[in-house]
């Protein structure tokens, strides 16, 4: 089963992928090679013959194993990923899957499940090799961190990431719709930032964590600096210190965090909260947005120093409408992602229904349409979409080549069960509600008669944002 198969195994001499490789030296005929962690994992994929299958563990002194997946798939998209992990842990399973592993296997170790997981993988490898054969070449820059794109906008925002890569100094702004990939693009840029990328990328919702929380988690907190404090926490920042801090939705940061973060930004030093000690840092911040910080500065919500600290490099990212050539790239992509899920044959879609993808409008961008192809590869029996097996909004939009406005902003769910019907209703007064609170959530969730944290969670879990 094994033979002129390359497999790297990344472990550090102490963890259960030793025995996997063990496994794999006794049981198979396999070229086998072994890496002591991620370093050199990547110097290994980077340098050496194609590996079909890496099998790999999750922690590592000098990065994660969710990092050398991305990095590895972006320089070999035909390996394979195996992630071996302790039981429980189905943060870790859920990360790990997102981040491109095939499957994962669970400690203690059992010869025949390893058999079984390999066999599988290698079967996947074949098809996903096949793929890319046929897939069209792209820039280097395409795969990092999972951006895919040809189109003309993106290889204009390839290139501005590049630079920008090039000096490690200078924050970075992201704004666009919601949905458009704004912290992919943050990863790039620290992946590409050789100064930058040994360190921790460390990402912070601003929108996602209670305000009276917030401070705490981006300064981190000495014990009992207030009730509850039992023990001293290290905040984002320190995680962040010689790499770089995201920090998302930073529309949402309210005025005496603002000037706080000011003032790191000035100075490159911090106090956590209920301390007296000054840490210093060197850190590059990127921030993101889906709302307009520049009319926010004018109506006096968001401070105008603060905002050009941060916009030193400002960059917009496309909508998905704007760039509908790089659908059909970003379908394979996803049906890469998600056909390892399926059990019956890999899932394709027609020329036809790729058509009909790109006519619509995509209010929701590129995570709209990972969530749909997600959804065919769950529900879908046969091995090919056509136009009939799309959702009906797709259906409803007739000839692509003569779509009228209303047609395309039909987007009514094929769903009609209960559940749909009603989270549907619900997602709208959401929506009405933060149009009616011109986006703040806190007034929203009182006009909601809910709380502020439900609907916090409502939002983030569905991707409601409305534009103000």
């Amino acid at each position: 089963m094994l033979k002129n198969i390359s497999v790297l195994v990344v472990e550090p001499g102490d963890n259960a992928a030793s025995e996997v490789a063990a496994f794999f030296k006794e049981q198979t005929e396999a070229s086998i090679f072994q890496a002591k962690n991620s370093t050199e994992a990547l110097e290994f994929i980077n340098n050496n013959r194609p590996v079909e299958l890496l099998v790999t563990d999750l922690f590592f002194p000098d990065k994660s194993g969710l990092d050398l997946i991305r990095k590895g798939i972006a320089i070999n998209p035909a390996m394979v990923p195996i992630v071996v992990m302790p039981p429980g842990g189905r943060q870790h399973v859920v990360e790990s899957l997102q981040a491109g592993a095939y499957f994962y296997i669970h400690t203690p170790i059992y010869q025949q499940e390893i058999l079984e997981v390999v066999k599988n993988a290698l079967e996947y490898q074949k098809l996903l090799a096949q793929s890319l054969q046929h897939k069209p070449r792209l820039r280097k820059s395409d795969g990092f961190a999972g951006i895919i794109g040809e189109s003309r906008p993106m290889k204009k925002l390839f290139e501005i990431i590049e630079r920008i890569a090039g000096n490690s100094e200078g924050n970075v702004l992201l704004k666009g719709e919601s949905g458009t990939g704004k912290e992919l693009v943050a990863r790039a840029i620290h992946d590409l930032t050789p100064e930058r990328n040994k360190y921790n990328f460390v990402p912070l919702n601003c929108a996602a964590i209670p305000e009276e929380l917030l401070e705490s988690e981006l300064f981190g907190y000495e014990k009992g600096a207030f009730t509850g404090a039992n023990r001293a926490k290290k905040g984002r920042l320190a995680h962040a210190d010689k790499g770089t801090l995201f920090l998302d939705e930073i529309g949402d940061m309210k005025a005496n965090l603002q000037a706080k973060l000011l003032r790191v930004l000035q100075e490159q030093n911090f106090e956590a909260v209920g301390s007296v000690k000054t840490t210093q840092i060197d850190v590059r911040v990127i921030a993101a947005t889906n709302r307009n910080l520049e009319q926010a500065v004018a109506d006096g919500i968001f401070r105008e120093d603060l905002y050009y600290r941060l916009s030193v490099v400002p960059i917009t990212l496309p909508p998905l409408r704007k760039r509908t050539e790089d659908i059909p790239h970003l379908v394979q992509k996803f049906l890469l992602m998600y056909n390892r899920g399926r059990k019956n044959v890999p899932l394709g879609f027609t020329d036809q229904a790729l058509q009909r993808l790109k006519a619509y409008d995509w209010p929701g961008n590129v995570r709209e349409l990972q969530n749909l192809v997600q959804r065919m590869c769950i529900l879908h029996g046969g091995d090919t979409v056509d136009v009939a097996s799309l959702p009906q909004r797709f259906q409803d939009l007739g000839d692509p080549a003569d779509n009228s406005e209303a047609e395309k902003q039909n987007n009514i769910s094929e769903d009609l069960d209960f559940h749909a019907m009603t989270q549907e209703f619900e997602n709208q007064l959401i929506l009405k509600a933060l149009r009616m609170a011109e986006g703040n959530k806190k007034e929203a969730a009182r006009l909601l008669n809910m709380k502020r944290t439900t609907l916090l969670e409502k939002i983030k879990k569905r991707h409601l944002e409305v534009k103000i």
